[in-house]
């Protein structure tokens, strides 16, 4: 009899372990970012940041992580103009976005990054130690914001 309420004990504290995990990992650190002081900015060929016009934005952070933000907007640039002036992002991954931040979608940016419906620009190089901050426009000008692991952290 005790090994079942011990058996029982384990699995209970599983279950709570697993979801306080599933609550910090989704919910408790990320916090909705204020817009009002934030800028979508773009690194020009020449290597100076640029700030584009970004309408509608809206982004979350978290200071657990520095790859844990993630940003949408639009923006009337074209995709032609936007290549012709800023600096290209080689090897650009979307990084999953708790699925509660609805307008960014990972799967879609990646899969029309990979099919040419979208370019990948550097926002700013090492944003933070190893992470650059990448910068994806859409053809029909929806634009995605996060951080990723650059060269420097991933040799």
């Amino acid at each position: 009899m005790s090994g079942k309420i011990f058996a029982g004990g384990i699995v209970v504290l599983a279950l709570i372990a697993g979801i306080a995990m599933y609550y910090l990992q989704v919910y408790y650190y990320y916090e909705e970012v204020d817009v009002s002081a934030e800028q979508v900015t773009l690194t020009l060929l020449e290597g100076s940041a640029d700030p584009i016009v970004a309408d509608n934005l809206q982004a979350i952070d978290a200071t657990s992580s520095p790859i844990r933000y993630r940003a949408c907007f639009t923006t009337s640039h074209s995709l032609a103009m936007l290549s012709e002036t800023y600096e290209m992002y080689e090897g650009a991954e979307p990084l999953i976005a708790p699925y509660w931040f609805e307008c960014f979608d990972a799967m879609e940016v990646g899969k029309a990054l990979e099919k040419g419906r979208a370019l990948a620009f550097l926002g700013q190089k090492n944003i933070a130690h190893g992470v650059d901050r990448v910068v994806a426009v859409m053809e029909d000008g929806r634009g995605f914001v996060w951080h990723q692991v650059n060269e420097e952290i991933k040799k």
